[in-house]
């Protein structure tokens, strides 16, 4: 937690960060952060314990990146609403969900060391190329145009659909 916290300081962007601890664990936000670390990034961070409306935030125009650690569901709502990806995936299918993510041109992975540890100067890097840098601009597109095609078939499966399910409303008719 350490690492992503003087990451996201040493970025100097904006963010909203939710924190999560294992269940049952009580532990309160400003005790897992740094001290002074609230003072220091002022109003550019909010520091949420536990949950988010993830849709709702994703959905807002102001949002320039998504750190993430690339679950499923995750990775297609930030395609249904064109963010771009900071990768940071940690087990199961988010290593390969990531990797989709950046050879498709929708965002970056944070480099690892090899023993699979985070470093704070990486994360800000990454975070700034996303959010701040021409590249990051380029994977904003990629993401908006790689949203309307979802819509764009979304539209035609419904259509589809409405035609299978007049069709069926006819026989019924016939018999």
């Amino acid at each position: 937690m350490e690492e992503i916290t003087n990451g996201l300081e040493l970025s100097n962007v904006n963010f909203i960060w939710v924190v999560r601890f294992p269940l049952g664990d009580e532990t309160m936000v400003e005790d897992a952060l740094p001290k002074g670390f609230r003072d220091r990034v002022g109003d550019r961070g909010i520091v949420l314990k536990g949950w988010a409306p993830q849709e709702k935030i994703l959905r807002h125009s102001s949002i320039g990146g998504f750190v993430s650690h690339c679950g499923w569901n995750s990775v297609m709502e930030s395609m249904e609403f064109g963010v771009p990806i900071i990768a940071m995936p940690m087990q199961l299918d988010q290593p390969l969900n990531a990797r989709l993510v950046v050879e498709l041109g929708l965002g970056m992975e944070v480099w690892r060391d090899y023993s699979g540890k985070l470093h704070r100067v990486e994360i800000a890097k990454v975070i700034r190329e996303v959010i701040v840098d021409k590249r990051g601009e380029d994977m904003r597109r990629k993401a908006k145009e790689l949203r309307e095609k979802i819509r764009l078939k979304g539209e035609e499966e419904m259509d589809g659909a409405m035609e299978a399910i007049s069709q069926l409303c006819q026989k019924s008719k016939a018999q």
